[in-house]
Protein backbone atom coordinates (compact mmCIF):
# COMPACT_ATOMS: atom_id res chain seq x y z
CA UNK A 1 0.00 0.00 0.00
CA UNK A 2 1.37 3.47 -0.85
CA UNK A 3 2.20 5.93 1.83
CA UNK A 4 2.65 8.75 -1.01
CA UNK A 5 2.41 9.51 -4.50
CA UNK A 6 4.26 7.49 -6.41
CA UNK A 7 6.67 9.33 -9.23
CA UNK A 8 6.29 6.95 -12.48
CA UNK A 9 9.21 8.87 -14.41
CA UNK A 10 11.02 10.49 -11.84
CA UNK A 11 15.08 11.60 -13.10
CA UNK A 12 17.52 8.98 -10.74
CA UNK A 13 21.09 9.63 -11.01
CA UNK A 14 24.01 6.57 -9.82
CA UNK A 15 27.61 6.12 -9.79
CA UNK A 16 27.65 5.42 -13.77
CA UNK A 17 24.29 5.62 -15.02
CA UNK A 18 21.18 8.39 -15.25
CA UNK A 19 18.18 7.55 -15.77
CA UNK A 20 15.35 10.39 -17.13
CA UNK A 21 11.37 10.20 -18.59
CA UNK A 22 10.69 8.63 -22.14
CA UNK A 23 10.19 11.15 -24.78
CA UNK A 24 9.37 11.17 -28.60
CA UNK A 25 12.43 12.88 -28.84
CA UNK A 26 14.34 10.04 -27.66
CA UNK A 27 13.56 7.49 -30.25
CA UNK A 28 16.49 8.21 -32.35
CA UNK A 29 19.03 7.31 -29.28
CA UNK A 30 16.60 4.77 -28.16
CA UNK A 31 16.33 2.74 -31.09
CA UNK A 32 20.36 3.35 -31.33
CA UNK A 33 20.43 1.16 -28.46
CA UNK A 34 18.21 -1.46 -29.56
CA UNK A 35 19.49 -1.98 -33.00
CA UNK A 36 21.63 -4.44 -32.54
CA UNK A 37 20.13 -8.06 -33.27
CA UNK A 38 22.10 -9.64 -30.41
CA UNK A 39 20.64 -7.36 -27.81
CA UNK A 40 17.01 -9.67 -28.62
CA UNK A 41 18.70 -12.71 -29.76
CA UNK A 42 17.60 -14.46 -26.37
CA UNK A 43 13.72 -12.20 -25.65
CA UNK A 44 11.12 -13.45 -26.80
CA UNK A 45 10.46 -10.62 -29.33
CA UNK A 46 13.54 -11.45 -31.38
CA UNK A 47 13.38 -9.02 -34.25
CA UNK A 48 12.63 -5.91 -32.03
CA UNK A 49 16.14 -4.61 -33.61
CA UNK A 50 14.23 -3.44 -36.97
CA UNK A 51 12.76 -0.52 -36.70
CA UNK A 52 9.33 -0.63 -37.97
CA UNK A 53 9.46 -3.47 -35.28
CA UNK A 54 10.69 -1.41 -32.19
CA UNK A 55 8.92 1.63 -33.35
CA UNK A 56 5.78 0.07 -32.38
CA UNK A 57 7.20 -0.68 -29.21
CA UNK A 58 8.27 2.62 -28.74
CA UNK A 59 4.91 4.41 -29.19
CA UNK A 60 3.55 1.36 -26.30
CA UNK A 61 6.01 3.00 -24.06
CA UNK A 62 5.51 6.50 -24.70
CA UNK A 63 1.77 6.08 -24.96
CA UNK A 64 1.49 3.78 -21.38
CA UNK A 65 3.93 6.01 -19.80
CA UNK A 66 6.22 5.50 -16.45
CA UNK A 67 9.33 4.84 -18.80
CA UNK A 68 13.07 6.22 -18.32
CA UNK A 69 15.64 5.68 -20.80
CA UNK A 70 18.57 4.54 -19.66
CA UNK A 71 21.85 6.81 -20.57
CA UNK A 72 26.03 6.01 -19.90
CA UNK A 73 26.94 9.28 -18.02
CA UNK A 74 30.68 8.76 -19.18
CA UNK A 75 28.98 8.18 -23.09
CA UNK A 76 26.38 10.84 -22.73
CA UNK A 77 24.13 8.44 -24.89
CA UNK A 78 21.18 6.37 -23.77
CA UNK A 79 21.74 2.63 -23.64
CA UNK A 80 18.27 0.78 -22.95
CA UNK A 81 14.98 1.80 -20.79
CA UNK A 82 13.00 0.30 -17.98
CA UNK A 83 9.44 0.76 -17.20
CA UNK A 84 7.44 1.35 -14.06
CA UNK A 85 3.68 0.45 -14.27
CA UNK A 86 1.09 -0.58 -12.24
CA UNK A 87 0.38 -4.79 -12.57
CA UNK A 88 -3.41 -5.87 -13.17
CA UNK A 89 -2.44 -8.19 -10.99
CA UNK A 90 -1.16 -6.13 -8.09
CA UNK A 91 -3.01 -3.00 -8.36
CA UNK A 92 -1.79 -2.00 -5.03
CA UNK A 93 1.45 -2.11 -5.86
CA UNK A 94 4.14 -0.87 -8.44
CA UNK A 95 5.75 -3.04 -10.93
CA UNK A 96 9.51 -2.85 -12.72
CA UNK A 97 9.40 -4.24 -16.30
CA UNK A 98 9.99 -3.84 -20.17
CA UNK A 99 13.61 -3.05 -19.61
CA UNK A 100 16.75 -3.94 -21.81
CA UNK A 101 20.08 -3.05 -22.05
CA UNK A 102 21.80 -2.32 -25.64
CA UNK A 103 24.23 -5.84 -25.89
CA UNK A 104 27.46 -4.02 -24.88
CA UNK A 105 26.20 -3.60 -21.12
CA UNK A 106 25.23 -7.26 -20.16
CA UNK A 107 27.08 -9.12 -18.13
CA UNK A 108 28.57 -6.89 -15.88
CA UNK A 109 27.06 -4.25 -13.20
CA UNK A 110 25.11 -1.95 -15.55
CA UNK A 111 21.80 -3.94 -14.71
CA UNK A 112 22.51 -3.80 -10.81
CA UNK A 113 22.96 -0.48 -10.91
CA UNK A 114 19.94 0.35 -12.47
CA UNK A 115 17.59 -2.18 -10.68
CA UNK A 116 19.05 -0.19 -7.68
CA UNK A 117 18.12 3.07 -8.70
CA UNK A 118 14.74 1.95 -9.56
CA UNK A 119 13.81 -0.21 -6.77
CA UNK A 120 15.46 2.65 -4.12
CA UNK A 121 13.18 5.10 -5.99
CA UNK A 122 9.99 2.49 -5.52
CA UNK A 123 10.61 1.16 -2.11
CA UNK A 124 10.60 5.01 -0.91
CA UNK A 125 6.75 4.37 -1.54
CA UNK A 126 6.09 0.42 -1.48
CA UNK A 127 6.95 -2.35 0.25
CA UNK A 128 6.88 -4.84 -2.17
CA UNK A 129 7.78 -4.45 -6.11
CA UNK A 130 6.53 -7.00 -8.97
CA UNK A 131 8.25 -8.29 -11.98
CA UNK A 132 6.13 -10.09 -15.13
CA UNK A 133 8.56 -12.24 -16.87
CA UNK A 134 7.86 -14.04 -20.00
CA UNK A 135 8.26 -17.45 -19.25
CA UNK A 136 10.81 -17.81 -22.53
CA UNK A 137 13.01 -15.24 -20.99
CA UNK A 138 15.70 -16.97 -19.14
CA UNK A 139 17.67 -13.87 -19.15
CA UNK A 140 15.89 -12.09 -17.17
CA UNK A 141 14.52 -14.67 -15.01
CA UNK A 142 18.05 -15.41 -13.47
CA UNK A 143 18.51 -11.38 -13.43
CA UNK A 144 15.64 -11.00 -11.31
CA UNK A 145 16.46 -14.42 -9.25
CA UNK A 146 19.88 -12.60 -8.44
CA UNK A 147 18.11 -9.27 -6.88
CA UNK A 148 16.45 -11.52 -4.66
CA UNK A 149 12.92 -11.66 -6.28
CA UNK A 150 11.26 -15.10 -5.67
CA UNK A 151 9.14 -16.51 -8.19
CA UNK A 152 5.14 -15.99 -6.44
CA UNK A 153 3.16 -17.76 -9.19
CA UNK A 154 2.07 -17.98 -13.30
CA UNK A 155 -0.63 -15.81 -14.96
CA UNK A 156 -2.37 -14.69 -18.06
CA UNK A 157 -2.67 -11.26 -18.07
CA UNK A 158 -3.03 -8.27 -19.78
CA UNK A 159 0.60 -6.66 -19.01
CA UNK A 160 1.77 -5.68 -22.75
CA UNK A 161 -1.76 -4.77 -23.97
CA UNK A 162 -3.00 -8.05 -24.59
CA UNK A 163 -3.38 -11.08 -22.42
CA UNK A 164 0.00 -13.50 -21.97
CA UNK A 165 1.70 -15.78 -19.92
CA UNK A 166 3.49 -13.84 -17.43
CA UNK A 167 6.02 -15.17 -14.70
CA UNK A 168 5.11 -13.18 -11.19
CA UNK A 169 7.95 -12.51 -9.19
CA UNK A 170 8.06 -9.88 -6.12
CA UNK A 171 10.75 -8.46 -4.05
CA UNK A 172 10.04 -6.76 -0.71
CA UNK A 173 11.90 -3.98 0.41
CA UNK A 174 13.46 -6.42 3.10
CA UNK A 175 14.70 -8.79 0.98
CA UNK A 176 16.62 -6.37 -1.46
CA UNK A 177 19.79 -7.08 -1.37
Amino acid sequence: MTTSPFDLQPELVGETLSLRPLCREGFDGLYAAASDPETWAAHPATDRYKEDVFSKYFDFLLNNGGTLVILDQQQDRIIGCSRYYVGPDVPDSISIGFTFLQHAYWGGDTNRELKKLMLGHAFETFSEVWFHIDPNNIRSQKATAKLGAKHRYDATIGVSGTPGNWMCFSLSDRDWC
